[in-house]
């Protein structure tokens, strides 16, 4: 009986110690699930000034990439003008509704949407990742997503291979003869509201310095969204200095927006 007890004491300290170190091995070889990765697609937004609403279809948040615009050699009928930034695309749910230009968006043909480009300019867009590029006709608006130049179609994405990518940083070249992107008139951008409330004490705020002020509503497929926008200026130069104008005085992120007369407002992709 005595030797029982004393064996039992001199195991004791083994168990604790085999205890401790599989307690130890069990806390390190439990792993932390990672986050799966979030899936911009939707038209929720931010509200307020400064925020914009969520990115369109993609996989990944857009790279802090300024946009550029600059001036290309001549080259036969092809516009002087070229633009550089990030692109993504845009299928489900748009798809079947009506885009800004009053078009029903269809995701398998060869259109896209940009903020200033006039409906029907045809743009060459390569890809500067892998150097593939595809044509594509402009029939709507937007994105209204920082950093981002152009929203492709689920068949222009395809051809330039940044579906999976989400967003890409492209070119932009004008194919279209005769096409003046600077011409017409052009308004900015500086608030997006699901509330009209909101956006309507942002404009009453904004009605002692600065005229006109739009309040645009659109009907997302996610609900209705009021948007702000500031002037009626000539000329996107102008009004793209106009932005700046608002960003350092306001502490707006301004985006610059074609007024398309005659055309149907609230476009599908103005998000």
């Amino acid at each position: 009986m005595t030797r029982l007890r004393c064996l039992a004491v001199s195991l004791a300290p083994c168990a604790l110690y085999v205890c401790f170190f599989c307690g130890c091995a069990s806390r390190h070889s439990t792993a932390t699930r990672p986050e799966p990765p979030q899936r911009a697609g939707g038209a929720d937004a931010a509200e307020g000034p400064n925020k914009r609403e969520a990115p369109v279809e993609g996989a990944n948040p857009a790279p802090s990439v300024a946009p550029k615009r600059g001036v290309a050699a001549p080259n036969g009928a092809m516009s002087a003008y070229t633009e550089e930034g990030i692109a993504s695309w845009y299928g489900v749910p748009f798809h079947g509704r009506r885009a800004s230009n009053g078009e029903i968006y269809d995701m398998h043909k060869l259109t896209a949407a940009h903020r200033t480009l006039p409906f029907d300019t045809v743009v060459r867009v390569t890809n500067l990742s892998n150097g593939k590029s595809t044509v594509v006709r402009i029939t709507d608006r937007g994105p209204f997503v920082d950093n981002r130049i152009i929203d492709l179609s689920m068949a222009a994405a395809q051809e330039i291979d940044s579906v999976g990518a989400g967003v890409v940083p492209v070119r932009l070249e004008i194919v279209s003869a005769g096409i003046d992107p600077n011409s017409g008139f052009f308004t900015v951008q500086v608030g997006a509201f699901r509330e009209r409330g909101n956006a309507e004490r942002l404009r009453e705020r904004l009605t002692v310095s600065y005229s006109p002020i739009f309040i645009q509503q659109y009907d997302s497929p996610n609900g209705l969204f009021y948007r702000v926008r500031v002037g009626k200026v000539p000329g996107e130069d102008a009004a793209q200095q106009f932005g700046e104008q608002l960003r350092s005085r306001e502490g707006f992120t301004p985006m610059v927006v074609r007024l398309d007369e005659g055309a149907r407002t609230g476009g599908l992709n103005e998000r």
